[in-house]
């Protein structure tokens, strides 16, 4: 469940593709340019059929909202809402969508209770799961996450989930932003004599008095995108193959040496931030460079 909670930071740097390079500006008027019949192929390899443009839309997992949001489409039904507008601050939502249960577990009986036209949910979500919802609406399963390509797979399931609710253009001009934005913040830093420099990014939480460390490594999306801006990424642990995230303690960020050590945490969950609680008195971590030279960055909150 650890992971359900924790893919906010991957949704967050989703985010920095999708609304930081302009979510301000009115989204374009192109959910109903056309009302023809729509077929789509899904990360499954289903069929996904149509009548047309899905407007009723219910997401089942952070990073889809984000992406529907982005498009201009207000989701119906959304898993886990408050834990959304919690850790998620980038892309807010416009509406006020019903809460559909956890992710990992949506409630069968609410989203029938909206009537969607589409359902748009992730590989995370269990095949049982999927089956159910297949019973209420169409479904479109898009690909979580892929480290070998962590921002192409975004950029897929953004086109496929623009397919499916008649916001192409949307999505082109959201992509073209995108690359603006990634070259702007390579100047900034190449600009400030920061190019090349080490990031470890990571999170953290405490559990049964342990610390745990996720480091987020280069085929994690943040990692990804820190790359795009020209910085090198510090971590040399391997990450699993959908995510790009690995495990380690405070003993484990010794190998780290001299870099800008950046994490996300959150006063909505006390167990998220040990950098600044539980480890603030272990020596270990009071010996790293980096927490020495002052180089540790929480992000702001969402």
């Amino acid at each position: 469940m650890r992971r359900l909670l924790f893919t906010a930071p991957l949704a967050t740097a989703a985010a920095l593709v999708l609304a930081a390079c302009g979510t301000t500006e009115p989204a374009a008027d192109d959910a109903k340019e056309s009302t023809e019949a729509i077929t789509l192929t899904d990360a499954s390899g289903a069929e996904v059929e149509l009548d047309g443009p899905a407007e009723k839309v219910v997401g089942t997992e952070w990073n889809v909202v984000e992406h529907l949001v982005s498009l201009g489409v207000d989701p119906v039904g959304v898993a886990d809402v408050k834990g959304y507008k919690t850790w998620d601050a980038a892309v807010p939502l416009k509406n006020e969508p019903k809460d559909i249960g956890t992710r990992g577990e949506p409630s069968m009986d609410t989203i029938a209770s909206l009537k969607p036209d589409l359902i748009v949910a992730t590989t995370d979500l269990q095949p049982n799961a999927l089956k159910q919802l297949r019973k209420i609406a169409p479904v479109l399963e898009v690909k979580s996450a892929d480290a070998a390509d962590p921002i192409g797979r975004m950029l897929e399931n953004v086109d496929l989930i623009a397919e499916a609710t008649g916001t192409t253009e949307r999505a082109a001009t959201l992509k073209k932003d995108f690359g603006t934005t990634l070259a702007e913040g390579a100047k900034a830093l190449a600009d400030a004599g920061l190019d090349g420099a080490e990031i470890a990014f990571a999170d953290g939480y405490v559990a049964s008095n342990q610390v745990s460390v996720r480091p987020y490594t280069s085929g994690s999306l943040i990692g990804a995108v820190n790359e795009r801006l020209g910085l090198k990424n510090a971590w040399k642990q391997k990450g699993d193959e959908a995510y790009g995230l690995a495990s380690t303690d405070v003993e484990g960020l010794t190998g780290l040496g001299k870099v800008q050590f950046v994490y996300i945490g959150n006063d909505g969950d006390e167990s998220s931030d040990p950098f600044a609680n539980e480890l603030a008195g272990n020596s270990v971590w009071k010996s790293l460079p980096f927490v020495k030279s002052g180089d540790v960055h929480r992000l702001d909150d969402g």
